[in-house]
């Protein structure tokens, strides 16, 4: 398990001006009591490593101290940029959700460009959250635990759960989808399973899965109009709520090329904290619906775990 300390703990009593050090710092459901950032907002506090401040100092031959960056939480030992939202830090008595990554840079409106010559925060400050508050004053050391997005695979085949054929459209799934959150420094656990076109199965895999948390489900195959295509009929009535956008672009976007996409009948949704998805079972269906779907999925995952980024 990675480990960091807090170095500095900063404030300012107005947005966009430098923050001084201070002693302790108290950590409350809506931020830093006393800083000008608190609030029922994602952005309740900004972190920055001593890494990052080095770094800028060096390349501009020029002395930053912490807090100047206007961060309230100045770090050691972790490349906090490098953490994705939903992330968390905690200490013996503190725990922390990363939120955002980095934020737009203002340039000459800003107070600290104006009086620093340029930020580093923009690119390589983050912004938590407060979940559990206290006292904290440095030093204070940290423990880093990402967000492990547990993700489950069923691949529904009568004759590839009987070795008739490969089942290749359940490791497409995975491969790409793997790709994807490697991509956005996402960690994360695969389950997969593959199974006869069985809705009694298929639903107890399903509820299994919510029970044990898993983040993600995705379906494959049984989408279509045939008697033994069940997935649909299966999912549909164990969805809490519809995600109903994603599958009808789909259908339009391919089917006004290709008539048979519009025979699809695949389904997303939530069930309680898990995302659900049904695909095809052609890999070219698979890498159709991914294209779509997976650019949606990290704020999906924001708004299920409560996030709200608006």
């Amino acid at each position: 398990m990675k480990s960091f300390e807090v170095i500095s703990v900063n404030i300012s009593e107005k947005k966009g001006t430098i923050k001084k050090p201070v002693e302790s710092i108290r950590l409350s459901e809506t931020g830093i009591e006393g800083d000008a950032h608190s609030g029922f907002w994602h952005r309740q506090v900004s972190m920055l490593g001593i890494e990052s401040i080095n770094k800028f100092s060096s390349e501009n031959k020029k002395t930053i101290s912490p807090g100047e960056f206007a961060e309230n939480i100045t770090t050691s030992g972790l490349e906090l940029y490098n953490t994705a939202p939903l992330d968390k830090f905690i200490s013996e008595n503190i725990e922390l959700m990363v939120t955002q990554i980095g934020k737009k840079c203002h340039g000459d409106n800003c107070v600290i460009f104006q009086e620093v010559g340029n930020c580093v925060m923009p690119k390589e400050g983050i912004f938590v959250k407060v979940l559990k508050g206290g006292n904290l004053k440095a030093p204070a050391k940290f423990e880093y635990r990402p967000k492990v997005l547990k993700i489950m695979i069923i691949t529904l085949s009568d004759r590839a759960s009987r070795g008739i054929y490969e089942d290749k459209s359940g490791p497409l799934i995975k491969d790409i989808t793997q790709k994807y959150l490697t991509d956005r420094k996402r960690h994360f656990n695969f389950s997969c399973k593959l199974i006869p076109d069985d809705a009694k199965l298929l639903k107890a895999i399903i509820e299994k899965s919510v029970s044990e948390k898993f983040d993600i489900i995705f379906t494959s195959g049984g989408t279509g109009i045939g008697k033994r295509d069940i997935s649909v009929d299966t999912v549909k009535p164990m969805l809490e709520k519809e995600i109903t956008g994603i599958m009808e672009l789909i259908r339009v976007k391919y089917g006004m090329k290709k008539p048979n996409a519009l025979i699809s009948r695949s389904v997303a949704g939530t069930i309680k904290d898990t995302l659900i998805y049904t695909l095809p079972g052609s890999t070219k269906a698979v890498k159709e619906y991914l294209n779509e779907i997976l650019p949606t999925l990290e704020h999906s995952l924001y708004m299920i775990n409560g996030l709200d980024l608006h």
